[in-house]
């Protein structure tokens, strides 16, 4: 968006307070091998995390960076997406005065943390075909709107939003356009990333917990202009990410090729899921899926549920969310995961 000013929108107190320091923030033109630290209050006997991780996650961001092709100081990690989200609402968000719009159906951590947060969750329903209202979106925006969340590919539909009509909220839109990919490695479409020098606006998040297999590691990543990444480094915890986490994000990412063998692997099991889906007589509909799961339409979609827990099988039942009426949605297993669901639901069926 032209004229996007960050300062019209970041809270108040935000702006004028002072962020922690830590000590080790304060010697970074300092040689760390040869120093000896009795800052910070740690046990000195070294076991490997004795010490607290860096809290710039400098090593983690510099890979990340470089392989998106961006600049570091473009790139905030936090205890998950959902910290990264959270972070978003306490530095533009005013409690009990500012809005933001979801579009159900869609991730439910939205609209928690809006919750959480005392700020107005304005939902604007997608279309039947799961794509974004554009004069409905914006004509539920007044002053107070801060942020609109894009999840794409979204969850739990498993499509992604046409790039005409994000464009349009990008232009149109004054406050922040969260783009959530957090499944964009699944999708043929490319990452809104390229296009963060254009959008001033527009904040992108992601994780490593789907494709690169890290979920147990809790590490969510936010992708900005520089002055909004300064913004939510200010409010931050110091240490939010932890040295094992950031140890292990840092041997995954290396690994690019064994991540790739497992995506094209996800994919391959999830065309072979569709082609069985077809043949169950109970599924009346299987939406297009650009993610590693897949959102079904079934007769019954508690009785199915109930029926593949019965055998071991635990998947999700969407029933309740909006356009989603008995739905079930499945996640890609390995093709030995896959093999034993596919033959549980011609066997149900």
């Amino acid at each position: 968006m032209e004229n996007f000013d960050i300062n019209k929108i970041v809270r108040e107190n935000v702006k004028t307070m002072k962020p922690y320091s830590s000590a080790r923030d304060e010697f970074k033109d300092f040689d760390v091998a040869q120093m000896i630290f009795l800052d910070a209050n740690e046990n000195p006997y070294e076991n490997g995390v004795n010490r607290y991780p860096d809290p710039k996650q400098s090593s983690v961001k510099s890979v990340l960076a470089k392989q998106r092709n961006l600049k570091a100081n473009q790139v905030l990690l936090g205890n998950g997406s959902d910290e990264v989200l959270d972070l978003l609402f306490r530095a533009f968000c005013e409690p009990k005065v500012d809005n933001v719009i979801t579009l159900p159906p869609t991730y439910g951590m939205y609209g928690v943390l809006a919750n959480i947060n005392a700020v107005e969750n304005r939902e604007v329903l997608l279309s039947q075909d799961f794509q974004p209202e554009i004069d409905k979106i914006l004509a539920a925006v007044d002053a107070n709107t801060k942020m609109l969340f894009l999840c794409s590919p979204n969850n739990p539909t498993g499509n992604s939003f046409d790039d005409e009509s994000i464009v349009t909220l990008l232009k149109n839109f004054k406050g922040l356009v969260v783009i959530d990919e957090a499944y964009i490695d699944f999708s043929k479409k490319p990452s809104w990333l390229n296009e963060l020098d254009e959008y001033p606006n527009l904040v992108i998040t992601q994780t490593l917990s789907k494709a690169y297999g890290l979920a147990g590691i809790r590490l969510g990543i936010c992708y900005a202009s520089a002055a909004i990444i300064a913004v939510l480094n200010k409010i931050k915890p110091p240490y939010n990410v932890n040295e094992l986490t950031q140890q292990r994000a840092l041997e995954r990412l290396a690994d690019k090729e064994k991540i790739q063998l497992e995506i094209d692997s996800i994919v391959i099991q999830r065309d072979d899921l569709l082609k069985v889906l077809n043949e169950v007589a109970f599924v009346s509909k299987i939406y297009s899926t650009e993610a590693n799961f897949v959102l079904i339409k079934v007769d019954d979609a508690n009785k199915r549920y109930n029926e593949l827990i019965q055998k071991g099988i635990v998947i999700r039942n969407r029933t309740t969310q909006p356009l989603c009426e008995n739905t079930l949605r499945l996640t890609i297993g390995t093709a030995d995961e896959n093999k034993i669901l596919m033959e549980a639901l011609k066997a149900i069926g």
